[in-house]
């Protein structure tokens, strides 16, 4: 057990060598006082931390993704309907909404167009499970929608081409 001791004015919004400090220690206890001194006040405060690894660093999360700005008109108003569903649907198994489909998931589903349990299949983080407790409301939604035009299906985003080839004379 160590100690590290801070003085922080009154005066300054931020303790940031205090902060820097904090974050880089496992801190078993904190101890302030205040010392009342007019225009020269401050924060007495004794840190006493634990030498050793310092904590693990927070898992930053991924950047939101604004799906209106990533989806065409079309594909984002059948988008907001898959979301609907996936909302009952979780809400009737009494699941988080991404345990049914996550957001990506779902604008994965608009973007190919996807009808089949084959092809939501090929989604990443899909698995079988998934497809046989959840998928086929959802398919029924995007059969019943027409191909936007700007979907995308697997073979043209992999850049095949099922056309036969033709040679011109």
């Amino acid at each position: 057990m160590q100690l590290q001791f801070f003085q922080v004015p009154v005066h300054r919004s931020q303790p940031d060598d205090l902060n820097r400090f904090l974050a880089a220690h496992r801190v078993t206890s904190i101890e302030r006082q205040f010392v009342s001194d007019g225009a020269n006040s401050f924060w007495s405060i004794c840190v006493t931390y634990e030498s050793g690894d310092p904590p693990r660093t927070p898992i930053k999360r991924k950047e939101q993704i604004d799906y209106r700005e990533v989806l065409t008109e079309e594909q984002f108003r059948i988008y907001a309907k898959l979301r609907v569903l996936r909302k009952e649907l979780s809400d009737r198994d009494k699941v988080p909404a991404y345990t049914v489909f996550t957001n990506e998931q779902l604008a994965e589903v608009v973007r190919r167009h996807i009808t089949t349990r084959e092809e939501m299949a090929k989604i990443p983080g899909v698995g079988q499970s998934r497809i046989e407790k959840y998928a086929d409301p959802f398919l029924e939604i995007m059969r019943a929608e027409k191909r936007p035009e700007s979907s995308v299906s697997d073979a043209t985003a992999a850049g095949e081409d099922n056309a036969p080839d033709t040679v011109q004379p």
